[in-house]
């Protein structure tokens, strides 16, 4: 279902709404993004280690007293002077998450439920609202074919509003007939800006399809991981993985179409061969980089399915 006459206001499922995102600071409960997950979270197990909380930064280096934590010493230093010398570290208060909504004509596609880009920015509300709760920073990279829209990370309900007030800007700017779009350079584009902005020791979420993945989104996403931590959702329709068997199907980016024999089993083998290619590599790159990647549907709802992925939920 690709929407191209149907205003904003029309329906719900086509375009998001800041009272609806607003609405979903009450579901924003049932999870979080701390190393302390259920057993059967998505964050659980390898990636358990990567997800370290708030954890520490260096404040000064001083001689060593009696009663100091011996792990805490600094040998090489220690070893330069001749006197013993330690690290001292204080607690981080808080930590920066940033957002990055996927916003791209890609995802303004949904087959029965909603559209792929309204339910991304059902994923970022929820997130935002959690994270404030939990007394961290959020912040959010928008990124459409085009822009990349930039909201440093605070802390409060009401900067929480105006970041999904710029989500839902960008939302419905979106339209059919986008063809001529390169999701390549908007995605890596995007990754590029993540770099820039997010410097160390942040929390990134990302929110979209993958679409546009190439062999420079990976030397991206490295560099990005090794200084930061990274979740990513990824929100898919069913009908873009399960080609349904019919005798004729005419297929359409909103400005061209084709009709396409799809009950014609080399075409649905080819079809699953090339999307079952493009989903492993995605895997085995978050794989490789510790990056949890988690799944999200078109048709069902968003809140409960989060909490299902973080162990809240049973299957």
């Amino acid at each position: 279902m690709k929407a191209g006459s149907v205003k904003p206001d029309d329906d719900a499922n086509v375009y998001a709404s800041i009272d609806q995102l607003r609405r979903l600071r009450y579901q924003a409960r049932g999870f979080n993004f701390t190393p302390n997950q259920p057993v059967n979270s998505l964050l659980s197990g390898k990636h358990v280690s990567k997800l370290r909380g708030r954890g520490l930064n260096f404040e000064e280096l001083r001689h060593y007293h009696p009663g100091d934590d011996i792990r805490c010493m600094d040998w090489k230093v220690t070893r330069r002077t001749g006197k013993p010398h330690i690290k001292v570290y204080t607690e981080e208060r808080e930590r920066n998450v940033y957002l990055a909504v996927d916003q791209r004509s890609s995802m303004f596609f949904g087959s029965s439920g909603k559209m792929k880009s309204v339910i991304a920015a059902e994923i970022a509300a929820l997130v935002a609202w959690r994270i404030t709760d939990m007394g961290d920073r959020v912040g959010a990279l928008v990124f459409n074919d085009e822009t990349i829209k930039v909201l440093p990370a605070k802390r409060g309900r009401q900067h929480v509003v105006t970041l999904l007030s710029e989500i839902v800007k960008q939302n419905h700017r979106l339209k059919s007939g986008n063809s001529d779009k390169d999701p390549t350079r908007s995605l890596n584009n995007l990754l590029v800006k993540l770099n820039t902005v997010c410097g160390h020791n942040a929390l990134i979420i990302h929110i979209g399809d993958g679409a546009g993945w190439n062999e420079n989104s990976t030397d991206l996403v490295k560099r990005l991981s090794q200084h930061n931590e990274i979740i990513a959702f990824d929100v898919f329709d069913p009908l873009e993985r399960d080609l349904p068997v019919m005798s004729q199907m005419v297929v359409s980016d909103g400005q061209y179409q084709i009709q396409v024999a799809a009950g014609e089993r080399a075409l649905q083998e080819k079809y699953q061969r090339e999307l079952e290619d493009q989903l492993k590599q995605y895997a085995n790159i978050a794989r490789k980089y510790r990056i949890p990647l988690i799944p999200i549907d078109t048709i069902n709802t968003v809140d409960k399915q989060v909490r299902q992925a973080f162990g809240q939920v049973k299957p």
